[in-house]
């Protein structure tokens, strides 16, 4: 029997979720459908050709028997509410960064799924699911390059828009590198530093681009990260693992090599879509395949999702004090050292 899935939320990357769902993995079906705009739900379902019922909100979707898992992918702020009802009706639950919009909503679901008894929830941090990554985080655990010293990223886009503020820096490009890094040296955050090159002249007046972080782990190692989201030429995501015995690297996305007017190149890409289309298509069928054949879904939890909160919210600190701000993360609760894949020391 395919999973039925509940969408909530049926946005660009709900429908994108949706299609991926319905078109090209296997053991899951979309049976029911909500979204604030009901028009937009409607139209959703059709481009996909789909009999699935569609609801005025989450509370009656959640109500549907046919409903085993809910995809939330509405407007941040909503996710808490929507996956706090969804652990209430005993629901799976794949939910889009973030899991909530502060640390104290992303506690409030950790305690709500421990009370339940049972893992429920996975959060869409899909670069875990990465094969570049992956391959960098066997080494790392195989003891490939010794213990990790340093780690040095980039995390670039073309352009943004109007509405993309500095805090959002943070807040929705690092986010990724926050989950990321912490995976794949096994280690959690210790403290956080932002500081400011000079600025680029694309950047809008109220933005500051670009933006350095520094990490510092329990353990010691230290972590730069580069954000620059108008550096022009497309989207680029680098990573590198320092270690005792060697170095691992993030492999470039391969593309067509060209001779052309004097010049041997290839292309860069320019959307993120493109760049992690695979991982967004590997952790889904993980999420189907983990509740089909083991009962729970194995990946990012909401204990990750708690993490990356307290570590954006430490981040945004430090880039309005300029310092060095303390990261403060509890002991990872037992629940979810017995429920997680590659767990974080």
């Amino acid at each position: 029997m395919a999973l039925g899935f509940g969408v909530v939320g049926t946005g660009a990357i709900g429908r994108e979720h949706m299609k991926r769902i319905t078109k090209t993995l296997t053991g899951a079906e979309i049976v029911a459908v909500t979204d604030v705009n009901q028009d937009t739900a409607q139209k959703a379902i059709e481009e996909l050709d789909l009999k699935a019922n569609i609801y005025a909100d989450d509370t009656a979707l959640l109500q549907d028997e046919k409903v085993e898992a809910v995809l939330v992918t509405s407007w941040g702020p909503a996710h808490e509410s929507t996956v706090l009802k969804a652990i209430e009706a005993g629901k799976f639950v794949f939910v889009e960064k973030p899991l909530a919009t502060t640390a104290e909503g992303c506690m409030r679901i950790v305690e709500a799924e421990q009370k339940h008894g049972k893992r429920l929830v996975q959060v869409g941090f899909m670069r875990r699911y990465d094969s570049g990554y992956r391959q960098m985080k066997d080494a790392i655990d195989n003891n490939f390059i010794g213990e990790p010293l340093m780690v040095r990223c980039a995390h670039r886009n073309r352009e943004t828009g109007e509405n993309y503020t500095t805090d959002m820096a943070i807040l929705d490009t690092l986010i990724h590198e926050i989950d990321t890094l912490h995976w794949l040296v096994g280690d959690n955050y210790k403290s956080i530093q932002v500081t400011y090159p000079k600025k680029t002249s694309k950047a809008l007046e109220h933005l500051k681009d670009p933006q350095i972080v520094t990490f510092e782990t329990k353990s010691g190692v230290i972590i730069h990260a580069e954000i620059f989201v108008n550096c022009q030429f497309g989207y680029d995501i680098q990573c590198e693992v320092i270690g005792e015995k060697g170095i691992v690297k993030l492999p470039e996305v391969p593309t067509v090599e060209y001779r052309k007017d004097g010049v041997l190149g290839s292309r860069i890409l320019q959307d993120w879509r493109n760049r992690f289309n695979d991982a967004f298509n590997n952790e889904f069928q993980d999420f189907i395949d983990s509740i089909r054949n083991e009962g729970e879904p194995k990946g990012p939890s909401s204990w990750d999702g708690y993490i990356a909160a307290v570590t954006g919210d430490a981040g945004v600190k430090a880039q309005e004090s300029g310092k060095v701000e303390p990261i403060e993360i509890p002991e990872r609760p037992l629940f979810y050292q017995l429920n997680i894949k590659s767990e974080v020391k």
